[in-house]
Formats: C-alpha cells, structure tokens, sequence
C-alpha cells in the first residue's frame, strides 16, 4: 500500500471557556482515527486551534477587564492539561488571531473578490441604544422565522438548524441590556453564495459522497423551495452576510476601514493557518503540501456546525482557487446519564479535568467512548454503570487478563523466554490474524464500536483457549512443561495481535505492552504471521497493566446526591405562614447560596403549560437567562416585564419539559395554598440593579 497523505482537522473551540467533554469526546473520535492511520504507515498532519474572534470574546474580555488578545491566551494556557491528559496527539495547536490567519483570510477574501463574488449593499442592522453598538448576531435573541422556535440567536437556529438574518427573528431582544434594538443602516459585504457557479458546485459536492448519507439529505433540503412554519418561503442558498461592523475583535476586510470578517468566515481558514504555522516551523513548503494531488483534507465536526462546514466553507475554498475537503465527518452530542445534551454554558455534563484529577485513567475513557461512537451522526450517552461494567469486563476482565494468565509462568518457568506453538494455538492465532482486514476496515470508516466489538470477541476465544488448557493445571502437572510453555505463548502472542487492534484507542497501554514485550513500535503489518516474536524471544517482567474503575471514583465524578437535613432542634418555631421553621444552617451554609439582584427584560406564557412562565433575566453577566417559574396563576407576564426580583444564580441548571432553567426565581406563598391562594415575587428596594448579590 503506498502511503497516503492526509490533512486531519478538529472543529475549533471557541476561545471563551475551558474544554468540556463534548470537546473531548470529539478530539478523541479523531486522534484514534489518526493513530489507526499512522499505524498504517500513512503521514498524517493533525492540527487545531482556538477559534478567538467576535463580540462574545470582546465582551467577556472587558468585563474580565483583559484586552481581548490577553483573554484568549489565558484560555489558550489552559488548553495542554486536557490534552495531554487523554493522550490526544496533534501536531500543533494554533489560534485564529494568528498572523499566518490574518494573511490567509485575507487573501482568500481577495481571490473571492477577484471571482466576482463579493458584493457590498446597505442594509438595516440591530442596534442596542442602551450599549451604544451594532448588535452581533449571537446578542440577538428572538423567535425563530423557519421552524417558529423561541429564544433563538439572531444567525441560526438550534432546533431547526435554519440560517438567517438577525433581521429575521420574530420578536427579537437584545441579549445584552433586553431592550428591543432599532434598526439602523449600514454597508455590509456579501459572499454570493446564491450565484449559479456556487449553486452548482455545492449540489455536486454535497451529494457526491463526501457527507454521510443522513449529513448529505439534510444538506440537501437547503438548495430547494419550501414553505416554513411561519407561512414564509425559503428559496434554496442566499448571499452570506461576511462583514461586521466596529467595534469588533476580528480581521478587518482589506480596504474597508471599520469593517471586519464575521467570525465564522476566518474560523475555517483557522485549520489552514494552524497547518501553515506548523509546516513553517518545519521548514516545508505550505504552497507545495497544498497543492499535491495527493492530499486529502478531512474535518471532524459536530452536527451543530454543519452548514459552515458543508456550504459557506467548501465555497469558500472551491472559488477562491483552493483544494476543498475530501470528508466532512459529522458526530452527534454527547449525553450523561440521563441523556441530558451536554453544555458548558448551562453547567451540566461531566468535567474532564475533574475525571483526571480523581486519578481515573484516561483510557478508560478513550475506550468507553469508542465502544459507542460509529460513522454516523448520532448521539451517544455516558452511563456510569455501563461505563464501569465495559471497562472492568472488556479491558480488564478479557484482554489484560490474558496476559496476567500467562506471563508469570513465561518469567518464572522459562526464563522470561517465548517456546514453539502447536497446531493448535496456532490455529487460534490464524484466526486472530485473519480478522487484521475487518479490523482495519472498520477503523477506516470509523466504525470504532463495530471494530471494538470484534477485537473483544477475539479476547473471548483466547479466555476460551486458556480456560480449556487450564495452565495453572498443567503447571501442578508432572512433565507438562512443553505444553505449559506452548499456552502460555499462544497467550503472549494473541495479546500482542490484541494490542495492536486497541493501539489506537489504548495508545498508552500499548506503549505499556511494546515495553513489556520488547518491541518496537507495534503497527497494523505487525499482524502478519511473520512479526510474531518467535520461539526464544525475551519479554520483560510482568506489572499490573490496567486498574479497574472503583464505584467510589464514579460518585466522586458527578455530583453527590444532597444531605438530608439534620434532626429539628429545639429552637424551631411554627413559622405563621403554616410551615415550621427549617433547621438551623451555619453561616457556611448559607454562604453557599448566590442571590442576585434580577431585572425581568422579558416574560411569556410557555405553551401547554397553566402554571409556568418564562422569564428572561438579566443578571448582570453580559448575557441573558432563561428561567421557568411556577407563578403563572398570580402573574399576567405583562405585569412582570420591567421588575428587579431576586434570584438564586448558582442552582444548577434544570432540564424541563419546555427547555433549561438556569435558576430561580425567589417567591413566597403559604404553607396551605388551597386555603391561603397567592404566589408574590419578591421585588428589590429602589437603587439595586442588575447582578448585586443579596447578603
């Protein structure tokens, strides 16, 4: 097989907040894909950078009272731990604020020009006349125009995937003082995206393989006229507004003072900036690797990011002169336990940071994660129980333990030194072998679950030769030494053959292996009957390969259930709203709990509900929340709009029925409602506002 080229890119994080498990989940689908194609021999560059452009960064870097350059390296300084931590192997890790970004932007935005695909119109655009600024997309919140989904970011949509204008949304709010912006005019840049040439080209490339079959019908539905929920039409692809207006913390657009790139067109060509700082560093020609026929550009990416990656991006590409993605791999959300979607920003889901510094092996996680994760898009969930009982029972129950059986005998019967193998343990070893292509296969079309599946039923039919020749018998038994020997080698070589079709997920382990067999490096040739260690080879002094998981690992993991109260004290009273008095908290405890000063911007009735409210709270955090409230039979939502309440800001967020709660709202009522009806809200004194905590 010669050897390929590959060009191998992760989507990139935004620059505005520590990884979380989505993240690694996705960096671990890939890095295995890149060990399985370096074992195969094949050059393979791995790169990723943090996406450190927009508003939302400029925001948060202000109020952190940072300049945004300095904000985004203090992000960037956090990023090794996590990855080093779960062995995940790029080449470089570089940023979008990078000079090598700039340049490359740049020049592609010259080139579209150049093709006649950029166009300049006036349009009206959202402005917030509390902060004085042009509203970006993201700091626009409102009612979804295509699918009708509420609190919706003014670019696209998160339930119906739907791209638009922010001038779309229905009932649109500023995200950052809650007022409704006024529209105001300004001169935006376009990239025709609607121009036939485009048009042409994304249908072909969409739909000719490069997308998964569920990916490339999804695609398919936005070149096409269709009514939308709302009774408006869609009319396939139009023009993409690429501009933003200052303040901004961008690239600015050539020869347009007080214009910059919309953060989502210099994003992308971040993966290609990364690589050019890389093979910079190398001394190779970055023109020259391009250009080779030879290379393919592979991008993992989650499905929320699809319609960058497999419309505006491969245009972009296609008709600024440029080589367009072989693959676009999509996966789905990673899941906890409940099946709860993970989210940094509403705090639920499981930390990476936190699983290492409990002392669980990364690896564990690398092979849970694989055991579930195919070719297609969909989510997967992390379930503690299933994740302690795959790890003890596959990779400690059935491969380590093969060659726990053996190795001892190995060092203390024969010197440390492998014999000869029989017809029948080579019989054995012949099927392990055999199933070399399968494996590799399924690594290929990244299959990791299928391709786990089959190594682990490989480890059975090794348990199963082990438990039949029994060789701790045959140890008791006189003159059994010979065939002693010769299982005990069959084991030694089938956890070689094993290891070398778990290297990409285990890469450490198998490190721990070659080590402890002396070898070299293993690689998927190495299957071959002729790299089997031979009769007389020496392999080192057996160590414990691989802890189990520990229940008490788990529930240190997620968060601890709650403490019952203590025992009534007899300082409690019968409190005369009819409900006894709670037990007695130290001032620790109550410390614990963040009030804050809320301004309700928005309230709503929620749909299919008679109790709930929606209410949309400014917090003094630069962004807004959504918190339900089961206030509805005291409050008509108008009657709310405008009012300072008090709320407890640091309740982790709650997944309801009708969307996420971050928070609550603080009311009081009576202990007997049907005697004593009323729900009354608190309201702050005159001069709070938005963020001051209640002490």
């Amino acid at each position: 097989m010669s050897q390929r080229r590959l060009f191998v890119t992760t989507a990139l994080p935004y620059a505005n907040g520590n990884f979380h498990i989505g993240h690694i989940m996705e960096y671990i689908q890939a890095d295995i894909w890149v060990r399985f194609q370096r074992m195969q021999g094949h050059a393979v560059n791995f790169v990723g950078a943090d996406d450190a452009h927009g508003a939302p960064i400029m925001i948060a870097a202000e109020k952190a009272g940072k300049t945004p350059q300095q904000f985004v390296a203090d992000i960037a300084a956090g990023r090794k731990p996590y990855l080093d931590g779960f062995h995940i192997s790029f080449d470089n890790w570089h940023s979008t604020d990078a000079p090598e970004n700039h340049q490359l932007a740049q020049q592609i935005y010259r080139d579209l020009k150049k093709a006649g695909l950029i166009s300049t119109k006036t349009i009206e655009q959202f402005f917030d006349i509390e902060k004085n600024m042009f509203l970006p997309d993201r700091f626009i919140k409102g009612q979804c125009p295509k699918c009708g989904a509420k609190d919706q970011y003014g670019d696209n949509c998160e339930v119906c995937g739907a791209v638009y204008a922010p001038t779309d949304l229905i009932n649109p709010f500023s995200a950052l003082s809650g007022v409704t912006p006024v529209l105001k005019s300004s001169e935006h840049f376009f990239f025709k995206l609607s121009d036939p040439r485009c048009v042409d080209f994304l249908e072909t490339w969409t739909q000719d393989g490069r997308l998964q079959p569920e990916v490339a019908n999804k695609v398919k539905e936005w070149f096409s006229v269709r009514e939308n929920a709302d009774g408006t039409k869609s009319e396939g692809l139009g023009d993409w507004d690429i501009s933003r207006d200052a303040p901004y913390f961008g690239i600015e657009i050539p020869d347009a003072p007080g214009k910059y790139f919309y953060v989502w067109l210099d994003a992308p060509v971040g993966y290609l900036a990364s690589l050019k700082n890389l093979l910079d560093k190398r001394g190779e020609d970055y023109e020259a690797y391009m250009a080779d026929p030879r290379l393919e550009q592979y991008h993992f990416i989650g499905k929320d990011i699809v319609t960058f990656h497999t419309l505006f991006w491969p245009a972009m590409l296609k008709f600024s002169g440029r080589k367009t993605p072989d693959k676009v791999f999509v996966h789905g959300f990673l899941t906890v336990n409940n099946g709860e979607k993970m989210s940094k920003s509403r705090g639920t889901g499981l930390d990476p940071l936190k699983y290492l510094s409990l002392g669980m092996n990364p690896e564990w996680l690398r092979y849970y994660l694989a055991a579930k994760l195919n070719a297609k898009n969909e989510d997967i969930d992390f379930n503690a129980d299933d994740f302690m009982a795959r790890v003890n029972s596959d990779l400690v129950g059935k491969y380590i333990n093969i060659a726990s059986r053996a190795a001892g005998f190995i060092a203390k019967r024969f010197a440390g030194r492998l014999g000869d193998i029989s017809a029948d343990g080579n019989a054995l070893l012949s099927v392990l072998r055999a199933q070399s292509d399968t494996i590799t296969q399924l690594y290929e079309f990244r299959e990791f679950a299928k391709a786990l599946r089959e190594v682990m039923l490989l480890a059975d039919r090794v348990n199963a030769y082990v438990d039949q020749n029994k060789p701790w018998e045959l140890a008791k038994q006189a003159a059994m030494d010979g065939r002693l020997h010769d299982v005990c080698t069959v084991c030694i070589e089938a956890f070689r053959l094993l290891t070398i079709y778990l290297k990409p997920v285990l890469p450490a382990l198998g490190a721990e292996v070659e080590h402890f067999l002396k070898t070299g490096p293993l690689c998927f040739a190495d299957a071959d009957a002729d790299a089997s260690l031979g009769s007389g080879h020496a392999i080192g002094d057996y160590k414990h390969l691989l802890q189990r998981v520990d229940i008490k690992q788990l529930d240190a993991l997620f968060e601890a259930p709650a403490q019952e109260a203590p025992a009534p004290t007899a300082i409690e009273k019968i409190a005369p709203g009819g409900e006894d008095i709670a037990p007695a908290i130290t001032i620790d405890d109550f410390s614990k709990i963040d009030l804050r000063i809320a301004k309700i911007v928005n309230c709503e009735a929620v749909e299919g509900s008679t109790k709930l409210l929606r209410l949309t709270l400014d917090v003094g955090e630069g962004a807004l929340r959504n918190v339900f409230s089961g206030i509805a039979s005291s409050y008509k939502p108008e009657d709310l709009i405008g009012k300072h309440t008090v709320m407890v800001a640091n309740l982790a967020p709650r997944k309801m029925k009708f969307g996420i709660s971050e928070g609550m709202v603080l009311a009081a009522s009576h202990g007997d409602e049907k005697a004593q009806p009323g729900i009354y809200v608190l309201e702050s004194g005159a001069g709070a506002t938005p963020g001051m905590r209640v002490r």
